[in-house]
């Protein structure tokens, strides 16, 4: 059974990385998927962990490759995800969650029908703007940009299925943990995932035989 796509978003700032470092930490099966960028590499992160950074003329080349299942810039930089290892990773059947911006979410919307699509946002704008000045990696200039840029991608909550208001990081953890196991329990995925019949003893009929 291919595995499920997992796609969250939400403006930056809104606490989307720690969210999810948690969740990877307390779900099985579930593997995240690295994002590549033209951004410059803070100095809390890791290359090949929390992105792959890469300058604009080999982002470009991926591009011709075609090797993207999405692409976008957001606040002036590139973001990409790289197609081969989330095909890879749901054809063996591992669950992959992306961590993308609210542009590349629509892209894969029209390609990904399957994918569960969850929004993370802050409990209101003014505590998205304090916990941006607090991160303390933006100029006066990105700060503006990233909270303009936010209110755009704030409008496009109600073409997600799930939303997650982080105001308080554990309980953010729990909710998206619950939003994982449910999508795992829902019928179609079990059925397909075990089959349907072994729900049966002594041969007996499933609703599909019996038409009820």
């Amino acid at each position: 059974m291919k595995g499920v796509l997992y796609v969250i978003s939400g403006p930056s700032g809104v606490g989307k990385t720690s969210i999810i470092e948690a969740t990877l930490k307390r779900v099985k099966n579930l593997v995240f998927s690295v994002s590549c960028t033209t951004r410059p590499r803070r100095p809390s992160e890791t290359e090949g962990k929390d992105y792959f950074f890469v300058d604009f003329d080999h982002f470009k080349k991926m591009i011709q490759n075609d090797e993207f299942l999405e692409w976008a810039i957001v606040h002036n930089h590139y973001y990409g995800t790289p197609k081969k290892f989330v095909e890879d990773q749901l054809d063996q059947g591992k669950n992959v969650l992306l961590d993308i911006d609210v542009q590349g979410a629509m892209t894969v919307m029209k390609k990904a029908k399957e994918a569960v699509y969850i929004f993370i946002a802050p409990p209101s704008f003014d505590v998205l703007k304090q916990r941006l000045i607090n991160r303390g990696t933006e100029t006066k200039e990105n700060l503006e940009r990233r909270l303009d840029d936010a209110k755009k991608e704030l409008s496009y909550i109600p073409v997600f299925e799930y939303i997650i208001v982080n105001a308080n990081l554990q309980e953010s953890v729990d909710q998206l943990c619950s939003i994982i196991v449910a999508e795992q329990l829902k019928v179609k995925r079990v059925i397909d995932r075990l089959g349907v019949h072994r729900f049966f003893e002594n041969g007996g009929e499933t609703n599909e035989q019996t038409g009820r």
